[in-house]
């Protein structure tokens, strides 16, 4: 399989501005809070609380929990996972960093620290629109004003004590880039320790994104000094390459969602971002890696889906239930054979427990190689021609069935392989019923040395008087 085959290496020292390893890549997860924005994925704070937890088990390197000034809900759920989550150290010693997500407003920013303060390892995460439209429409301010603000925000935020603030440049990617790069390095100046590029309205290509990030490192003041992170949409489908890509530029931080949900398409997805690392860092991105434990992200995954309500798609990348199942007779041949032949990764790798030994789905594009594998796998010990046998009759019943199931195949191969002589087989039968609540029910059966039975019997119902009569003869 395609995953990086060497030692995992060890999670580096944590320091807000810098990362020991510079091919570390740092993931920051925003499912509380960017994730909850999808419309009708709101959460209670336990749920938070029990998503946050698992989150820190899958290696999370810092857990956006939330909005505290959106609510009194939202600040108390933030600083419950502060008090807790942050204040937890994993089995290898990691200690999440919890960060609360506030807007460039001196009341916001104090809320969120409030929110925070009680973690190992606090973060205020502040953000205030960068583009022309934004600030024209939205803002309705002139950019020198946006930038005083930025900065003055960025100090408050230091004086509060927090040593560990990420600024985010909202729609960072229709931003002008002289502007851009100013307001970069006015927030580095005054204290911001990780500045986010945000593709809010996912518009950017890969290359494009990748292009901007090496353009930020080449012309903002003082870049070298912090860490640079993405937080990209998915509006045209490209948010995980969009991530990666950015990544490869130069972005040590990774801010997705479980699933990739978020506002209107959503979000990067923490599963194919970090899997997408797995597979190929080694190979074609210079060494790049995270820390996540990977055999956690399918039952991380399902949690999401349970506490947000958002189904996943059958087909949604890693954690469909599609995902590693294989319904072509072709695929299926191949993969007997061997599985590398179309599958990259093994199922296991994210803790996926496949019910067949490859992930097969028996269905009307499966042929005999699959078919004769299922049965093995159910216990059965058919000769070729016993298999042969049952390859029409399964044929016939995937047509009418999108899946064929074991129970479909114990059934049929009872039926047609070891379909035993009867002992007893029905000649005749006579009903009477009525509205008198009692029914009579005579029958004729037939044995196997040919010798014919017959009984009568009255019962509450028809098939009850039936069942006692077929009783009388068979002696059950």
């Amino acid at each position: 399989m395609a995953t990086n085959s060497s030692t995992p290496r060890a999670r580096p020292q944590y320091f807000p501005h810098h990362i020991p390893d510079p091919s570390y890549v740092r993931i920051l997860d925003t499912t509380l809070r960017d994730g909850e924005q999808s419309p009708g994925a709101t959460m209670t704070a336990q749920e938070k609380l029990r998503i946050a937890r698992q989150l820190a088990n899958l290696g999370v390197d810092v857990i956006q929990p939330g909005f505290p000034s959106a609510s009194d809900d939202d600040f108390k759920a933030v600083k419950m996972i502060a008090q807790e989550v942050g204040n937890t150290a994993g089995h290898d010693g990691h200690v999440p960093v919890i960060a609360g997500f506030c807007r460039c407003v001196r009341e916001d920013i104090a809320v969120a620290w409030e929110a925070v303060k009680h973690a190992q390892r606090p973060r205020i995460c502040t953000s205030i629109a960068t583009s022309g439209i934004h600030i024209k429409h939205k803002l309705r301010k002139s950019k020198k004003e946006v930038i005083l603000i930025a900065r003055d925000m960025i100090a408050f935020a230091k004086s509060l004590g927090c040593n560990d603030i990420q600024f985010g440049a909202e729609d960072a990617t229709r931003s002008e880039r002289e502007f851009l790069y100013e307001i970069l390095g006015v927030v580095i100046e005054a204290g911001a320790t990780t500045v986010n590029i945000a593709d809010t309205v996912g518009i950017l290509m890969p290359f494009e994104l990748g292009k901007l990030i090496t353009d930020i490192k080449a012309n903002t003041p003082g870049i070298e000094n912090v860490i640079i992170s993405t937080h990209c949409h998915n509006d045209l489908g490209l948010a995980t390459a969009n991530t990666i890509e950015g990544a490869r530029a130069g972005a040590r931080q990774l801010e997705v969602t479980v699933n990739g949900i978020g506002e209107r398409a959503g979000n990067a997805s923490l599963e194919e971002v970090v899997m997408a690392l797995a597979c190929k860092g080694d190979h074609v991105l210079n060494g790049l890696y995270t820390r996540i434990n990977t055999p956690l992200i399918l039952e991380t995954s399902k949690m999401v889906e349970q506490y947000s309500g958002m189904h996943l798609q059958p087909h949604k990348a890693l954690v469909g239930v599609n995902a590693f199942l294989h319904a072509s007779g072709i695929h299926q041949d191949g993969m007997l054979k061997h599985k590398g032949t179309y599958q990259i990764l093994s199922p296991e790798d994210i803790g996926h427990k496949i019910t067949t030994e490859i992930g097969i789905v028996l269905g009307k594009l499966s042929g005999r190689q699959a078919l004769r594998k299922r049965l093995e796998e159910l216990g059965y010990e058919l000769k070729e021609e016993e298999v042969d046998s049952l390859f029409l009759p399964f044929k016939a019943m995937a047509e009418k069935k999108k899946v064929v199931t074991d129970i479909d195949l114990k059934a049929l191969v009872s039926y047609k392989v070891f379909n035993a002589e009867p002992i007893w087989k029905l000649g005749d039968l006579q009903v009477t019923c009525g509205t008198l609540g009692l029914s009579t029910t005579t029958v004729k059966l037939v044995n196997i040395d040919g010798t014919t039975h017959v009984a009568c019997s009255i019962g509450s119902g028809v098939v009850d008087s039936a069942y006692k009569a077929i009783n009388i003869i068979v002696k059950v």
